[in-house]
């Protein structure tokens, strides 16, 4: 039978542009058997075993395909459902190893670790999702993620803890997220890894979602239900580094294959994984595979790419005389650099209604901008310096909080630089940090109170929104990938209050452009009082020129009534929400329902608005239209 690989395949794959591997490596079925082919330019024989050959490392070796490093034969008789796995034998015959195929679609559920011969066919319903995401924009739209790991999200009760599959959570997570008036879920990785604790950032199947859940077939229709219900998915990708395993990527074919061959460039000291030499073309060709595969042939609709600082610098987590410069004696990984621009250029080329995220912590310049100006590609960078400074900030008692003013503040230094998303992401919630809530200083009521406030600090604030699971109701414990998120919470009317003001956040950052069209331009942001640090009081305002949201900020628990803020328009400004209302449990503080404008100027402004700042409170501002009034004739300009 003719292959599948054609020379130019070949040509491409080893210089480093072949972005489809997918499409030729691997198993892939057809009529009468199944045609097979891996990378293992160093051994000296390689064969298929399985239950269908009884695993004998003898009875099916495949051929080399020239000096590509290609193996590959046709199996007559092998078909979907079989499971395999290939024998190699490296130099000199010394080493010997079963291993997973690297571009396996499918493997075995943990702990056994063989690939699994699949047919992907599956018919997809969610056409209208694509076409409508191809006509938008992500920076002027609003995007809301909720940050989800299907292992612990909802577990079955009284079924031994289990967790749902795909297509069990299809519908529960889409009701949810729809309701909470998320735009987008975001899923830790679901490609295959052999160890649960890692939460899916141990992965050996860069083409295989994960068998726990179900089959490939179950996790396509858990997108397409997503998508069919108006919400995005956005998959957690993990190029960094990959674990040791030994029927993993690592000393593939008897040789540093995958992995850089010096340690101090090929080992992750801090997660004890082997790191990707970058700068190999073949792996380059296979990185940027995989990443086109899940926005292809899953229908993703960006990536959020972990660890990029851990990929940028060559002295990451090492110390002095642990690493090795660069070419030009820098401490930059030139070869990662280089993959990261290929792969976004690849990605925006080929899927340009897709995202790319960065997760990159440091002050690496130009993440988010376009390559042919000197930057990275992504599409949007966590702002991980917002997370810390706001959650340093919060985690004071409301007394010290006026000699940390600066925490809330110094960001708009920064806040245009780069496309931000802002995170409160399942890193804050394990190792011993707590749950958000229970981040929070003060009593039962402080507490709650603080963390509606951090919410609207955050849903006001430039830049697009992640929370992970459990945080949009005050969950009390720590995350626990082993168990269910605690549920029965949300019949408590603290936590209720918690998932209301979160639902109705969502809902003004929607339904208003001025908190989202200019999330990534300074021409949407300004000041109203940045310095009343001696009240720890912070106002603000957003626009998308047309439209103004003002947002107020009290991080004491002492109400502030008669505070005057100074506003760019006359008229009666409508309270749109309130952190404190009644209806989150809080104490009731408000303006009744909103005030009009009277011509003092205050802050630089020609007119200004004497409020009542609540307790602990976040209250949001918009101008009300001609017809709000005269639907509502009580509410009169003075």
């Amino acid at each position: 039978m003719r292959s599948l690989i054609t020379d130019s395949d070949l040509y491409l794959f080893n210089e480093g542009s072949h972005f489809h591997l997918a499409d030729k490596l691997g198993a892939h079925p057809l009529q009468g058997g199944t045609q097979m082919a891996v990378w293992a330019p160093n051994a000296e024989y390689v064969s298929v075993i399985g239950d269908h050959n009884g695993w004998d490392k003898g009875a099916q070796p495949l051929q080399r395909r020239g000096d590509s490093g290609i193996w590959e034969a046709f199996l007559p008789g092998l078909g979907p459902g079989a499971v395999y796995k290939y024998h190699i034998v490296g130099p000199h015959g010394f080493h010997r190893v079963d291993k997973a195929d690297p571009l396996a679609r499918f493997a075995e559920v943990a702990p056994r670790q063989g690939s699994v011969v699949w047919d992907l066919a599956y018919e997809w319903g969610d056409a209208e999702w694509r076409q409508l995401r191809g006509q938008s924009s992500a920076a002027r739209e609003a995007w809301s993620i909720y940050e989800v790991h299907l292992g612990s999200w909802r577990r079955a009760p009284g079924e031994g803890n289990r967790s749902l599959s795909y297509r069990e959570l299809a519908s529960q997570l889409a009701d949810y997220v729809e309701w909470l008036g998320f735009t987008h879920v975001e899923l830790l990785p679901v490609m295959e890894h052999p160890f649960f604790g890692s939460w899916g950032y141990q992965v050996t199947g860069f083409f295989a979602p994960s068998s726990r859940y179900g089959t490939p077939q179950d996790f396509k229709y858990l997108v397409d239900h997503l998508h069919q219900r108006g919400i995005g998915v956005i998959l957690d990708w993990v190029p960094s580094h990959f674990p040791t395993d030994a029927h993993g990527l690592g000393y593939f074919d008897g040789t540093h294959l995958y992995e850089h061959s010096d340690p101090r460039q090929g080992f992750h000291p801090e997660w004890n994984s082997n790191i990707f030499n970058y700068s190999r073309h073949e792996v380059r060709s296979f990185l940027i595979s995989s990443a086109l595969w899940w926005l292809e042939e899953y229908h993703a609709d960006g990536l959020r790419v972990d660890g990029v600082a851990s990929m940028l610098y060559l002295d990451y987590a090492r110390k002095r005389g642990e690493w090795l410069p660069n070419e030009r004696g820098g401490r930059e990984n030139l070869g990662a650099v280089e993959l990261l621009r290929r792969m976004n250029s690849a990605i925006y080329a080929a899927r340009p209604d897709a995202e790319t995220i960065a997760e990159e912590s440091t002050s690496w310049p130009a993440v988010s901008r376009p390559t042919y100006l000197g930057g990275l590609g992504f599409g949007m960078k966590w702002d991980l310096g917002w997370m810390h400074d706001t959650l340093e900030y919060l985690e004071l008692e409301g007394i010290h909080r006026k000699f940390h003013h600066g925490n809330l503040t110094f960001r708009r230094l920064y806040a245009f630089t780069e496309n931000f998303v802002l995170p409160l992401s399942h890193d804050e919630v394990v190792y011993g940090k707590g749950s958000l809530l229970t981040k929070m200083p003060g009593d039962d009521w402080q507490k709650f109170a603080n963390l509606r406030l951090l919410l609207g600090w955050m849903w006001a604030s430039p830049g697009k929104k992640l929370l992970f699971m459990g945080g949009e109701f005050g969950q009390r414990a720590e995350w626990n990938h082993d168990s269910s998120l605690d549920w029965y919470l949300t019949g408590d009317d603290r936590h209720a209050g918690i998932q209301r003001w979160l639902r109705d956040l969502n809902e003004l950052y929607r339904r208003e452009p001025a908190l989202h069209r200019l999330d990534f331009d300074a021409g949407g942001f300004e000041w109203v009082d940045a310095n009343d640090s001696e009240q720890s009081v912070i106002s603000l305002l957003r626009t998308d020129g047309e439209r103004s949201v003002l947002a107020a900020f009290n991080f004491t628990p002492v109400p502030r009534p008669g505070y005057r803020l100074g506003v760019p328009d006359e008229g009666y400004w409508r309270e749109l929400l309130n952190s404190d209302a009644a209806e989150y449990c809080g104490s009731g503080w408000g303006n009744q329902g909103g005030v009009s404008t009277t011509p003092v100027s205050w802050h630089g402004r020609p007119h200004s608005l004497q409020l009542t700042l609540p307790p602990l409170a976040a209250v949001f501002f918009g101008l009300a239209e001609a017809q709000e009034l005269e639907a509502n004739p009580h509410q009169t300009r003075e």
